[in-house]
């Protein structure tokens, strides 16, 4: 019997070309950027590419992405820079 692994899931932030955050959920990073980065994400960063990937933490619940994607997007500009240097204990991304 074989069990079927649900996928990660994945709060990320992203850089666009005006120095500006985008804050999401995806389960798949890579094709989530070049969505963005073909016009195809979200409407905030359509006109703002190309974007350039800061920031990926992985859950293994959507909930749980979910929760850290709002987190996310509540805090400030200057906490959000933090947050992309690195200078936290946040759980990197490496395709």
């Amino acid at each position: 019997m074989t069990t079927t692994r649900s996928p990660d899931h994945y709060a990320y932030v992203v850089r666009c070309s005006d120095d500006t955050f985008y804050t999401g959920y995806t389960t798949d990073v890579e094709r989530r950027v070049r969505e963005h980065d073909a016009d195809e994400g979200a409407k905030y960063t359509r006109g703002r590419t190309p974007v350039e990937l800061v920031h990926v933490e992985r859950f293994d619940s959507k909930s749980a992405a979910m929760s850290r994607e709002y987190e996310i997007k509540q805090l400030s500009r200057t906490e959000k820079e933090t947050l992309v240097r690195g200078d936290g204990a946040e759980t990197e991304f490496s395709p």
